[in-house]
Formats: C-alpha cells, sequence, structure tokens
C-alpha cells in the first residue's frame, strides 16, 4: 500500500505563486482548485479533519509536523458530514488546536503532485508532494529534491516552518479574522 507521503515545501512570495501558477498551467495539468477548512486537534499525533469544495475527511499523519516522509491516514466522508466530524471529535473530548483556512491549486507536472496554496494569516507555499511504498521514500524524496533545484527553489528549512507555525498557532484566531 502506497501510505508514505513524501513532500517537500517551500514558503514562496506573491510574484513566485503568480509565475509558478501559469509554469504548471502550462506544463502541468490542473487537477482542482480547493478551498479548505482543516481544524487541527490538540492530540500526541497529527489527527485533523476537514471540509472542503469536494468531501470532508479525516486523517492523521504519523511522525513529527513538517518531516519530510510521513505515514498518512485518510478516510473520506460527504461533504456534508463535517457538522457530524466535529460534534464526535468534540463530544470525544479532542479539543481543537488551530483551524486552517486554505486555497489550494493542485496540479500534477512530471509524475507528482504540486500544490500551490494560499493559507489566510500564514502565507503561500509551494508543495511537490508523491505517495509511495516505504522502501521507495528516499528514492523519492531525492527525485522531488531534484525537481525542486531545476526549478531553482529553494527548499524552507523545517525550523523556519516550525517557527511560522508555532507563531500561527499562537495567534490564527486574531490572523484569520475576516
Amino acid at each position: 500500500m502506497t501510505n508514505i507521503e513524501v513532500e517537500l515545501r517551500s514558503f514562496i512570495n506573491e510574484e513566485q505563486f503568480s509565475k509558478f501558477f501559469e509554469l504548471f498551467k502550462q506544463q502541468g495539468k490542473l487537477l482542482r482548485e480547493d478551498n479548505q477548512e482543516t481544524h487541527y486537534f490538540d492530540t500526541n499525533e497529527d489527527l485533523r479533519i476537514q471540509k472542503n469544495d469536494f468531501f470532508s475527511k479525516i486523517w492523521m499523519k504519523k511522525g513529527k509536523m513538517h518531516d519530510e516522509c510521513r505515514e498518512e491516514i485518510e478516510i473520506k466522508c460527504a461533504k456534508e458530514d463535517f457538522k457530524k466530524l466535529e460534534k464526535l471529535f468534540s463530544y470525544a473530548g479532542f479539543k481543537v488546536n488551530i483551524k486552517w483556512f486554505r486555497k489550494r491549486h493542485e496540479f500534477e507536472w512530471e509524475g507528482i503532485n504540486v500544490c500551490l496554496d494560499y493559507t489566510r494569516g500564514y502565507g503561500r507555499i509551494i508543495e511537490f508532494e508523491k505517495m509511495c511504498l516505504e522502501e521507495e521514500k528516499e528514492a523519492v524524496l531525492a527525485i522531488l529534491k531534484e525537481k525542486f533545484s531545476k526549478l531553482g527553489i529553494s527548499i524552507t528549512p523545517k525550523e523556519e516552518f516550525e517557527k511560522k507555525f508555532q507563531e500561527y498557532k499562537e495567534n490564527w484566531q486574531e490572523l484569520t479574522k475576516v
């Protein structure tokens, strides 16, 4: 089962976002544009629920936040079931740590998934992702790094992501006001 998510990501500015959007629109295939609301729970594992334009889901990523390779378990539900998921997790005692409001553009490009994200209060990110088997993760990571390099994208250090995430976590309610 291909349950290992290998991903590279980097913060990008608005100009880079526009440039990459045009590039992937021309050289890749736009898979979907999506508005997402994700609730992260205060748990030992990275447990979340999400509603988007197409469905809702429960998912968990093993390992540490911002690791390049993590096992991912995902259960999709009907879009209309999101309120039930909120209730279920609340009644079970799970506390929402943060909420994430994101506009995602997802492309297929050269055999990988490319996401261009704008997250309110957090910023713009480019992400390359590929699912694989455990024994393939190092080879897949090397491919993603080569593709980042080919496009002149610097990988944002994990520490920078963790710092920005911590700032967002502490201030998300203020940062996401509309």
